[in-house]
Order: structure tokens, then C-alpha cells, then sequence
């Protein structure tokens, strides 16, 4: 899949596409409901599917403590939208600069002039540009004059109106890590590459690999166990993700703790899916009680796994 970040890269070679607009957290079956589309629109008309979503997702950007938590980071919607079939992904950074583009240039400039847009589907309360002021209406009066069709999401989605981004936070919230694969069509995972941690679960026997979540906000927090991709082979283990309370830690991040595993598995990309629900995450009086409780858990997750 081809990769576009921000509108000064778009290149004369770049004109022509089906495109849709939007967050695609998660990019599930309701997302993949309406790319099924638009990559059978851009079939018909011989041009690409493209996607473009923002960074950071404008709430995260206005408000970013009310932002929903992010199901997936830059990296694994990029990755999930290629599994799907998107041809090209436009990501536009979103600052309050281009927030303050006036709509109808928006329009004109960037969807008819450089991308030679065909055949566009967003949601019916997509708003866009300065003061919000651009709308699915005036995409409908502006497709008409400069000849691209205009569609909204939902008349692909009646299928799937029960799957959503906040109801796949619901699930994995309440640890329903079964309904949550249902409604994404895979298992929720988190993905990335291993960065270097404090080193102090080497002290006690248990070495963790450490993961930057790369988000505002985590759906899930606490500790897990976990069935761990690497290298084509899935391990069990045992996950911890949040602030680490003990330690002082302040950042949200995943540790895991891979069983029958010995290497380095340092710069490598993991893929962590979480399996069980096992605790919150607590502060404990000192190391030696943290210490008893990451063996109890552990021993816990061992068994779950098994079962």
C-alpha cells in the first residue's frame, strides 16, 4: 500500500482515486463494510482506493482529554487498513493551521486538484475546515459542479450498525476480548517494536519486553495474559500495561513477559494479544511485595492459557 503523509507530498502522479475520509479506529467489520465499497468503486473506474484519516484525530487535538482511547496507533491502522486491500493511505497532519483551511478550498484544492477525486464516501456528520463549516451537504453541491459523487458511510453499513469504535472499547473495557474479535474480525492485539526498559524484572527472574503504546489514551490497562507473536512463532505470557505505580513510573506502556522464551528480543516487533483479564493495576508497599504478586500472576496466566 502506498503512503501519502501530508498534502505538500501529493504528487501530479497521485490524481485520480475513490476516496473516503475519516478516523477508522480499529478499522473493523463496520469500516471494512464501506472499504469493501470503495474498493469496488475504484475497480469500476480504474483508479485507486485511498483512504485518509488524520494525525492527530481532531479530538485529540481540541480536547484531548475527553478523546476516546485509541483502539489502534498510526502504525497498526496503516498496517490493518493494507490487510484489507486499501491501495493508498493519506495521512494529513492535523494541526490547528490546517483545521482553519477554508472549506470550500479544502475542496477545490486538495480533493479536486491534486487528488482528482471520483467518488467520495463519508459519514453523514463528517464536518471539516475552519469552524467546522464544511459539511456533507456542501460535499453533495460541490461534487456536483466539479463531477465526483458524493455517499455517506452508513448506506454500506446497515449490516453492521451494532459495530463501532466505542462499542469495541465497551468490550474490551469489560475484558469480552471474544466480542471484541467479533467486531473487529481478528483478535485485538497492540503492536510494536521493543524499546529498552529499566531492566529491574531481569532482577527477579522475569524480563520484560517493553513496548511504546504510542496513544494518548490505552482501551486497556492493568495485567493480562497474553498470547505474544515474534518471528511467525506465538508464545504465552504475561502482560502488565499501565503507569507502573511501584516503580514511579508516569508513561502508559506495555511489559510483557514471554514464558519459554530465552533471546533478545530488543528492536523487534511484537504483536501482544490479550487473552484474560487478570488485575487491575495496583501500587504495592515495596519491590519484594511486586515481586510476589508478578510470580502469583505468572502462575495464573500459565493457567489460563492452558485452559
Amino acid at each position: 500500500m502506498q503512503l501519502i503523509r501530508g498534502i505538500h507530498t501529493i504528487r501530479p502522479e497521485h490524481y485520480g482515486c475513490v476516496l473516503t475520509i475519516g478516523n477508522f479506529d480499529g478499522v473493523h467489520l463496520g469500516h471494512q463494510a464501506v472499504l469493501a465499497q470503495v474498493k469496488a468503486q475504484a475497480a469500476l473506474r480504474g483508479v485507486p482506493a485511498t483512504v485518509m484519516t488524520f494525525e492527530p484525530q481532531p479530538q485529540e487535538l481540541f480536547a484531548p482529554h475527553a478523546a476516546p482511547a485509541r483502539l489502534t496507533n498510526l502504525r497498526e491502522k496503516h498496517l490493518a487498513l493494507a490487510q484489507v486491500g486499501v491501495e493508498r493511505h493519506i495521512i494529513i497532519e492535523f494541526n490547528r493551521k490546517f483545521a482553519s483551511y477554508p472549506p470550500r478550498e479544502f475542496v477545490e484544492q486538495v480533493l479536486v486538484q491534486q487528488l482528482g477525486v471520483q467518488y467520495l464516501v463519508v459519514g453523514d456528520d463528517f464536518r471539516f475546515g475552519k469552524d467546522r463549516g464544511g459539511d456533507f451537504a456542501l460535499l453533495q453541491d460541490m461534487g456536483a459542479v466539479h463531477g465526483f459523487t458524493v455517499v455517506d458511510t452508513h448506506s454500506y453499513r446497515q449490516q453492521q450498525q451494532r459495530v463501532s469504535s466505542t462499542a469495541i472499547r465497551k468490550a474490551l473495557q469489560a475484558a469480552d476480548f471474544a466480542l471484541a474479535e467479533a467486531m473487529l474480525g481478528r483478535p485485538y492485539s497492540f503492536q510494536g517494536r521493543v524499546i529498552h526498559g529499566e531492566k529491574k524484572g531481569r532482577t527477579i527472574g522475569f524480563p520484560t519486553a517493553n513496548i511504546a503504546l504510542k496513544r494518548l489514551q490505552s482501551p486497556l490497562q492493568g495485567v493480562f495474559a497474553v498470547h505474544v507473536r515474534h518471528a511467525g512463532q506465538i508464545y504465552h505470557g504475561v502482560a502488565n500495561i499501565g503507569r507502573r505505580p511501584t516503580l514511579n513510573g508516569e508513561l502508559v506502556q506495555l511489559e510483557v513477559h514471554l514464558f519459554d522464551f530465552s533471546g533478545d528480543l530488543y528492536a523487534k516487533q511484537l504483536e501482544v494479544i490479550p487473552r484474560a483479564f487478570i488485575r487491575a493495576e495496583q501500587k504495592f508497599s515495596d519491590f519484594s511485595a511486586l515481586q510476589r504478586q508478578i510470580i502469583d500472576d505468572a502462575e495464573l496466566a500459565q493457567t489460563l492459557l492452558r485452559g
